[in-house]
């Protein structure tokens, strides 16, 4: 795929998840972000972060963002998706799209026989999906992890 000037060039590095560790961390319940709960009983059972974020796991694999065309949509560079490949497209989703060789995270957009991939960031422009390209919604993203500290 050649790449212009303003044009996308986020990328995205996949993982497989790893199930076998059965890590299950202390969990602290429901965090108020408006008034504060009473701090009595904070502590609930344990979660393991891989039953809360994988819902089909033969389908579902982590990726890095590398790139910035998705901000405005909440993602990225560095940010960790969760990405289950058995979850159909459904209008306004963050897909990782496969396009001539390449992967690439966008919502889709049809206009008239046309298909466009959207960057969700004013400084890059939209990709069309020409006829003849090798192109797939490889998997829908269900969870995006940010690093805030």
């Amino acid at each position: 795929m050649f790449v212009k000037e303003g044009q996308d060039t986020m990328s995205i590095k996949l993982f497989y998840p790893d199930q076998s560790s059965k890590q299950a961390l202390p969990a602290v319940g429901h965090i108020s972000a408006g008034f504060p709960s009473p701090a009595a009983d904070y502590l609930e059972a344990v979660l393991d972060l891989n039953e809360v974020l994988i819902k089909n796991p033969s389908a579902t694999f982590y990726g890095t963002v590398k790139g910035n065309s998705m901000t405005d949509a909440g993602v990225e560079d560095g940010d960790l998706l969760v990405i289950d490949r058995a979850v159909p497209y459904r209008p306004n989703a963050l897909a990782v799209c496969y396009l001539d060789g390449e992967f690439t995270l966008k919502r889709l957009q049809r206009k008239g026989e046309n298909l466009y991939l959207m960057p969700a960031n004013p400084r890059y422009q939209p990709i069309q999906v020409r006829e003849g390209s090798d192109f797939a919604v490889w998997g829908i993203v269900t969870y995006i992890i940010k690093k805030v500290y």
